[in-house]
């Protein structure tokens, strides 16, 4: 039911200068996506990485204790490692994670929505110590007239969420941390529902439980609570891996209407929808049980993790989701849908 715009990939990493010069960019997607004055606003995930010349060695980006980048070195033929998967370094013995990038958001304007201008610095870096990893994967909702950015903060204590908002997009304020390791794939609603803010989550527990939807309650959008389940991964099929918070949620005439990521045991990441109660969101009135849009273009199935379509923004305009995603954790893509073709596709609870 999505139709591709036929200018994909919209935003490449061969289009974008690094933040510094000895660096090389290897992925701008998974863009949060909003307006403001006539104009589409992204906040694209910049992956970037030092070059490599020795394929003995895997070079870690991290900022230091001075706030400066520096790298860690790791021997391919380590036999502590597992140097499998391009994106994580893992130290078998001691659990030690590193990552290959290091990522920031960079902020992306456009009037049709299509073709965008990049700035060339940072809108949003790591700081220490929750994201000496980086910043990934922002999400923005408006609230009483304010943006407000939520992203996964990165660092050797975990996978965090943080939260950041701003009025114009030329200043900022941070509010730090809102959720604990491990917790990410937040996605704020836009207003208050029964005199209380409302986000989704995903908790990453270990040992017990499965990497599901939850939803969370709070005051001010700093101080979350009243956790409760939504969607539950299911073994076996399409959601088998994970699922996870998508676009923030979408107010429709048929209730609260998500996108979500989903990922089976091959790591194959596809869409998925949900629809919820508008007075209740924590009440699941219909679900997608096939993907609604999977990676089957080049530039999804093959990149720098190929067979990849996640999305962290989308913008609504009448009956028309215009989906912002990810393709391949290279490229930032667009794709279109109906609205009520979406919901019409689902299957009631």
């Amino acid at each position: 039911m999505f139709i591709r715009h036929p200018e994909n990939p919209l935003i490449s990493p061969q289009g974008i200068a690094p933040s510094r010069p000895d660096f090389e960019v290897i992925g701008t997607f998974n863009a949060g996506a909003t307006t403001l004055n006539g104009e589409t606003l992204l906040l694209v995930r910049v992956a970037e990485r030092p070059p490599n010349d020795d394929a003995n060695f895997v070079l870690c980006p991290y900022i230091d204790e001075n706030g400066a980048i520096t790298l860690h070195t790791i021997r391919r033929d380590d036999g502590d490692y597992d140097t499998h998967d391009p994106r994580v370094i893992q130290n078998k013995r001691t659990g030690e994670i590193w990552l290959t990038s290091i990522s920031h958001l960079r902020l992306a304007r456009s009037s049709d929505g299509v073709h965008f201008t990049i700035e060339s610095r940072p809108w949003l870096r790591g700081e220490l110590p929750y994201e000496s990893f980086g910043v990934e994967d922002a999400r923005i909702t408006i609230v009483e007239g304010r943006f407000y950015i939520n992203y996964t903060a990165v660092s050797p204590l975990g996978i965090a969420t943080a939260l950041v908002s701003t009025s114009d997009f030329a200043s900022k304020e941070r509010h730090g941390l809102i959720f604990a390791p491990a917790n990410r794939d937040v996605a704020i609603f836009p207003e208050k529902i029964g005199g209380q803010y409302r986000c989704y989550h995903r908790p990453m527990p270990g040992g017990f439980g499965r990497l599901s939807i939850w939803i969370a309650s709070s005051p001010d959008l700093l101080h979350w609570g009243d956790l409760r389940l939504v969607l539950e991964s299911k073994p076996g099929d399409w959601e088998g891996g994970r699922v996870g918070g998508g676009a923030p949620p979408i107010k429709t005439d048929y209730g609260w209407l998500s996108i979500y990521h989903a990922a089976d045991q091959q790591q194959r990441y596809c869409l998925g929808a949900f629809l919820t109660a508008l007075d209740a969101p924590e009440r699941l009135l219909a679900h997608s049980h096939r993907p609604i849009f999977e990676p089957d273009a080049p530039y999804e199935a093959h990149g720098f993790f190929g067979q990849v379509v996640f999305t962290c923004g989308a913008v609504a305009q009448g009956d028309t989701l215009r989906l912002y995603y990810g393709a391949a954790d290279e490229h930032t893509a667009l794709a279109e849908a109906s609205i009520a073709e979406i919901v019409r596709s689902l299957d009631p609870v």
